[in-house]
């Protein structure tokens, strides 16, 4: 060994062992003045009362933690600051360099203990310190022994992110991500990652979206079904009983001219792009991940290990909370979710009567315009009430989500937020496209025909789709609630968390008028002196966060859920709205700076949460992709009208048939309908004799409707089992197609990218090193 490499090895081991010393012996200022978390309570006058022996009861269990605790008194309110001492944290970092999974990380390394890392252990502490009566912080919250208790936001770093980030116009700028992990924590860095990554590539698909809209309305005005159906003098039959009277087809022109912006060849390979683009969003994310995740030495970070590491620096002789398996449990929380489920697509049916009542009653009104668009208005209606309806069970899902994973007593608390994440998600994502699914694959089609028409309790006729496609009510349902959700939620989701601020910084203001003012030129010589401010001046800064919106697991799990879902909503059903993906890459722009301002000036600070992942939220979207392939098939297959059109193009048109100098559509509106003769009985009973008049004052004898049968006995023709022949070789080879090129994108695009492996492989190399070199130093030592 080299002597001259001997002496800078040892003289480097003194000089971090000095380091040490005085990391031991002189404290930062930083750790010194800063307090981890604060405690809020009522003022109880009464000291035999419950509330108060409490809160006694639990302080004292935190000093004998060796925590100090800081009380301040003011007028009806008590504070309590808590620092946890260094001997904590050494025994965090220790056992963090003899773990198996979180053994590199920054923490282990650093010269300090960062703010955040010092949070989320006190956050545990305080989390699982339980009084003589068996109850923790939670618990003697919910009984009102304690208001409030939250961490501390740090000024300096408050004012870097609101100037660097949380401001409206930094709307384009880049994410300071390091800032945010810095403060936040990797959880939110990695939130705010993931949303960056997906508004940017958003991007090329908004722009062939906006292009396959494009595409359809240059040709608005040459399409021969267009042309055919603002130019026939078809009359078809009455669109619901009693005040509906037959009516012609060239009255819909305009119904469409919109169906053709969203039902053409253009969706067909959009729809395409889209399954495909889901896979390579989620490939590529994992290799932006993996860059961050390795430069912050977290990517072998396991947060049950973490769990287990803060359990031991909490209590010393503690038990594992062991995993535990049981049938009864789990056939029990199955049932417990196929009946909320069933719930769910109960009220989708309930959704469906309303829509079909709301027509009945539509169309029997005073107002001209509403009754000639009955079943559009009731569309729409349906579309809103839906958006309620989702509003309302989305706090339904969360507590039943919530006692689903009580029953299942998870083994820890990442167990139990994987657990109640694949629920609640679930719940939400069956209240949002239960009516989606309905009007993508049934309406339209369970509905019968005239003289056999299908009823809800014998009464109410079903909904009929356009002769121009169902698509265009699928569209709609779709944008009424994209809008809505985005929109109002995004404004809600900033105005009351602001008028809250307001109404509480009122308050507020009002006490710490009440708390006097401190000299703050002598109290800043005290604190540059490593001592704590007065304690007016702590107060003023409880205060500030006191009067902060509260926060807590479900503030960063909304924002996940609201995001995840609007992705769902940009692929599964895209073939029926092209431009999904530009209205999401506009309401992410704008929800990047919502959040970033509500999360650093609006909300007290969220406990900085360490991994190396955004969780089971990754197999999620990952189903999503898969759901996508499948929605998507189906929707071109079976609910546009792409197939029947192939079909008579190369089959029944004039171009199938030799005609020359013909366009090949001629004629395919006229064949896709059938005619009730209105001599049969069973017709004529459906109908009332003023339904059967034209505007015009004429009787008819026979009306079209939207079908293929036969004229005489009303059977299916040869021509629709073609079609629906075709219409599952469709969907069988589209899925294959796209799940092949799925499988393509996935290989061809690594998780990781090489220089992420080459440097993970260089630190493991250097710390079996070092290893290697702490042996030999102490065996030298030792002789």
């Amino acid at each position: 060994m080299d002597p001259e490499q001997d002496g800078i090895e040892l003289q480097e081991r003194n000089m971090d062992g000095f380091d040490n010393t005085m990391e031991a012996l002189l404290p930062t200022l930083h750790q010194q003045r800063t307090y981890d978390y604060v405690l809020v309570a009522d003022k109880v006058e009464d000291q035999e009362h419950p509330k108060f022996l409490k809160q006694v009861a639990f302080i004292d269990h935190l000093r004998k933690k060796n925590m100090k605790v800081t009380k301040i008194v003011h007028v009806d309110k008590v504070f309590y600051g808590v620092r946890a001492p260094k001997e904590i944290f050494d025994k965090y970092r220790y056992l963090l360099k003899v773990s198996d999974s979180c053994n590199w990380s920054g923490d282990r390394k650093c010269g300090r203990i960062p703010h955040s890392t010092r949070i989320r252990v006190v956050h545990y502490i305080l989390h699982h310190t339980h009084i003589n009566t068996g109850e923790n912080l939670r618990e003697l919250q919910e009984k009102g022994v304690f208001e409030a208790t939250f961490c501390l936001h740090e000024m300096n770093k408050q004012k870097v992110l609101k100037q660097k980030w949380a401001r409206w116009s930094a709307l384009c700028s880049t994410q300071p991500v390091d800032d945010v992990r810095s403060y936040f924590g990797e959880k939110v860095a990695l939130y705010y990652l993931w949303l960056g990554w997906y508004t940017i590539l958003l991007v090329p698909a908004a722009i062939l979206g906006v292009i396959v809209f494009l595409y359809a309305l240059a040709f608005f005005n040459t399409s021969p079904l267009i042309k055919e159906v603002c130019e026939s003098d078809t009359v078809m039959c009455p669109r619901c009983d009693k005040w509906c009277q037959v009516w012609q087809l060239r009255d819909t022109c305009t119904y469409a001219k919109v169906s053709h912006l969203f039902d053409n060849e253009g969706t067909v390979a959009f729809a395409m792009f889209m399954a495909v683009w889901a896979t390579i969003f989620l490939e590529l994310w994992k290799r932006h991940k993996a860059t961050f995740v390795s430069k912050w030495n977290v990517f072998d970070w396991c947060e049950e290990e973490e769990e287990l590491i803060l359990g031991v620096v909490n209590d010393p002789d503690c038990h594992p909370k062991e995993f535990r398996h049981s049938y009864l449990r789990s056939t029990l929380v199955l049932v417990l979710v196929t009946l909320m489920l069933v719930l769910i697509i109960g009220l989708t049916q309930a959704l469906v009567v309303f829509r079909v009542v709301a027509a009945v009653v539509l169309s029997e009104g005073t107002w001209e315009f509403v009754r000639d668009h009955a079943n559009t208005v009731a569309v729409m209606l349906g579309a809103v009430l839906h958006y309620i309806t989702m509003q309302v069970m989305t706090r339904v899902n969360k507590t039943v989500a919530f006692k689903l994973c009580e029953i299942e007593k998870t083994q820890s608390m990442t167990a139990t937020e994987r657990s109640f994440t694949v629920k609640m998600f679930t719940f939400q994502f069956f209240t949002l496209f239960s009516s989606l699914i309905y009007v993508a694959f049934f309406l339209g089609r369970i509905n019968g025909r005239p003289g056999s028409y299908v009823r809800i309790f014998g009464k109410w006729r079903l909904e009929e789709c356009h002769p121009s496609g169902c698509l265009t009510d699928l569209f709609i349902q779709m944008a009424v609630i994209m809008l809505l959700k985005q929109t109002l939620n995004n404004i809600f989701e900033f105005i009351v968390p602001w008028f809250k601020s307001k109404f509480r910084r009122n308050t507020t203001k009002k006490l710490e008028r009440k708390s006097g003012d401190c000299n703050k030129n002598a109290c800043r010589k005290e604190e540059k002196r490593g001592h704590d401010p007065c304690d007016i001046c702590k107060l003023h800064d409880w205060l500030r966060n006191y009067d902060l919106n509260d926060v807590n697991f479900f503030s960063l799990f909304n924002e996940f859920l609201e995001m995840v879902l609007q992705f769902s909503f940009t692929t599964i059903f895209v073939a029926a709205f092209p431009l999904a993906p530009l209205l999401a890459l506009i309401n992410n722009i704008f929800e990047i700076r919502l959040d970033a301002i509500k999360m650093v000036s609006l909300e007290r600070r969220l406990v900085p949460k360490k991994t190396n992942n955004i969780g089971i939220w990754t197999n999620i979207l990952e189903a999503i992709g898969v759901l996508a392939v499948i929605a998507n098939g189906l929707v071109i297959g079976v609910s546009s009208d792409f197939i029947p059109r192939l079909v008579y193009r190369y089959h029944y048109g004039p171009c199938a048939n030799g005609e020359d100098n013909v366009h090949c559509m001629k004629g395919y509106i006229n064949d896709t309908l059938s005619t009730a003769q209105i001599t049969d009985l069973n017709v004529r009973k459906d109908f009332f004799p003023s339904q059967l008049i034209t505007g015009s004052g004429f009787n008819v004898t026979q009306c079209s409707y939207k079908d293929y049968r036969n004229d005489v006995d009303y059977r299916l023709t040869s021509q629709f089992w073609l079609i629906m022949a075709v219409r599952f070789a469709f969907v069988v080879l589209f899925e294959h197609v796209v799940v092949i090129f799925k499988c393509i994108a996935a290989w061809f695009v690594p998780d990781s990218p090489m220089l992420v492996k080459n440097d993970r492989l260089k630190d493991k190399l250097c710390r079996l090193k070092e290893e290697l070199q702490d042996m030999t130093y102490r065996q030298s030592t030792d002789v």
